[in-house]
């Protein structure tokens, strides 16, 4: 194989490919990329067995077709300290050339044979599409509240809900002290008629997809299988089994009805929750928030960090007093996802009772309150 291509193009394709590949493996294949030459393409492939990607990378100079193994993290390494345009990949059975007007180098080779195929995306099954401007606003606005911490005894919290009906598709996160919910526009192809679908999708391919959706009409093909799935966008498929395990029954935790729900300003509710947070310390984790009199004043304070004490107008709170505490991460982790919005509803029924946060139809944000300081 031996192709002539733009650095900037190659390096982004690689550094997508290198987000599926496996960081430590019994299989040492694993821990390259295989690059496949034809007509005027690169077709970039990588996986860890469980996560796996096919990127072509388009309008390249082909002089020799064929497939090649890539040490993909050298690969990235001289790529990204390059100052020319172009560069050229000779690979041959047990040695790869990159070669640039200003330098050379040699990596070792390995046999493409033996590399996983990652497979394609057949449209003849059941699939749905949805615009990757809509579909990255949904990942942005679930993922940061699904678990990332191993030690976690419930696997189904690992991952994201994807669940896709006719019209629609719906995300759903959660590490069972806050869950995220969002919907969005989808269209079905394939059984009219078919049930509605619900599937596990891991973080690592919901990070790699999200990667991916660069250009806001594109539409994006989702086929959710019964033991994996895959993403089809312009230039890239990725495929990933599915995380195993029963996700917690969410809309039995949504309240269905709340003794307050109020809009607020979203940027400025934000600002006084960093502020309020600055004296919170590591072991509370915690903001007190009091609401009463059409506003609410936020406390935190700590042994070795100080206190502080901040209110912020609600001219349309509308009910009484309500002492309630939260982790101030949880909340801004929120705020930061809706970045843009100028407000929100906020429902609460007491101080012990999950708050839940909504924008408009499409978004709902149910967090935990902290129980009583001791």
């Amino acid at each position: 194989m031996k192709v002539t291509c733009q650095i900037d193009g190659l390096l982004a394709a690689c550094q997508l490919a290198q987000m599926a590949v496996a960081p430590r493996t019994t299989k040492p294949i694993l821990s390259n990329i295989k690059a496949v030459a034809h007509d005027d393409a690169l077709v970039i492939q990588a996986t860890d067995l469980e996560v796996g990607i096919r990127y072509e990378l388009r309008g390249i100079k082909v002089s020799r077709g064929g497939s090649a193994i890539l040490q993909v993290g050298k690969l990235v390494n001289i790529l990204r300290e390059a100052t020319d345009l172009e560069v050229t990949i000779d690979a041959g059975a047990e040695t790869t050339r990159v070669t640039m007007r200003g330098g050379k180098y040699e990596l070792p080779g390995g046999d493409p044979a033996e590399f996983p195929d990652v497979p394609t995306f057949d449209q003849g099954g059941r699939y749905h599409e949805i615009s990757a401007g809509v579909l990255r606003t949904m990942i942005k606005r679930t993922q940061f509240a699904a678990n990332r911490k191993d030690n976690s005894p419930r696997y189904s919290v690992h991952g994201v809900l994807w669940e896709a009906e006719k019209g629609k598709a719906r995300l759903v996160a959660t590490d069972t002290k806050r869950l995220a919910l969002t919907e969005g526009p989808a269209d079905l192809h394939g059984e009219a008629e078919a049930k509605p679908q619900s599937h596990l999708v891991p973080l690592k391919a919901i990070a790699l997809l999200e990667r991916n959706l660069t250009d806001d009409g594109e539409r994006i093909r989702v086929a959710l299988k019964t033991n994996d799935a895959l993403f089809q966008t312009e230039r890239a498929t990725i495929w990933t089994r599915l995380v195993e395990g029963r996700f917690p029954p969410y809309q039995q935790f949504l309240p269905k009805k709340s003794a307050v729900q109020f809009p607020f300003n979203v940027p400025d509710f934000f600002a006084k929750v960093r502020q309020a947070a600055i004296t919170s310390d590591d072991e509370s984790k915690r903001v007190d928030f009091h609401f009463s009199g059409q506003k609410v004043t936020m406390q935190a304070r700590g042994p070795e960090t100080g206190s502080s004490e901040v209110e912020l107008e609600l001219p349309e709170y509308p009910g009484d007093g309500i002492d309630i505490a939260f982790d101030p991460s949880y909340l801004t982790d929120m705020f930061r996802a809706i970045d843009g919005e100028p407000s929100a509803i906020l429902e609460m029924t007491n101080g012990e009772k999950p708050a839940v946060f909504r924008v408009g139809d499409q978004y709902v944000y149910l967090v935990m309150p902290m129980g009583d300081r001791e």
